[in-house]
């Protein structure tokens, strides 16, 4: 029986090489693309299927408050260090919420909001 996941998100960019070394700092896999293309794709994750970011330069500056993209990884905490030691800013240091998740936020250069968390063993887990 096939599942139901999301493949991929596709978020505009203002300035691909920006962004482009942004998710490269973050530990995303470069599949297709980079700095000098209009269109890229990143890969996230080892197991199958993986997951995927497109980032799409179109010359426009793309919108604000459409909300987020959650990438669950086993250790958060590993990618906010990353994040921090490449010159980044995430938005707060990983904490534990109340719906059982370790988790923290960081916005790209284009101020798409990214989460990255983990379920906390012994809870059952809600989206952020």
């Amino acid at each position: 029986m096939a599942r139901t996941e999301i493949n991929a998100i596709t978020l505009v960019v203002t300035d691909m090489a920006r962004s482009v070394r942004f998710y490269t700092d973050l530990g995303f896999t470069l599949a297709y693309g980079g700095s000098e293309a209009p269109f890229t794709t990143f890969s996230w994750g080892v197991d199958e299927p993986l997951n995927f970011v497109n980032l799409q330069w179109t010359g426009e500056t793309p919108g604000t408050g459409w909300g987020r993209v959650i990438f669950f990884t086993p250790d958060p905490d590993a990618i906010h260090a990353i994040a921090v030691s490449t010159g980044h800013s995430p938005e707060f240091r990983p904490k534990n919420a109340p719906w059982n998740e370790r988790y923290f936020h960081i916005r790209d250069p284009d101020r798409h909001e990214l989460s990255f968390a983990v379920p906390l063993v012994g809870g059952t887990t809600s989206r952020t």
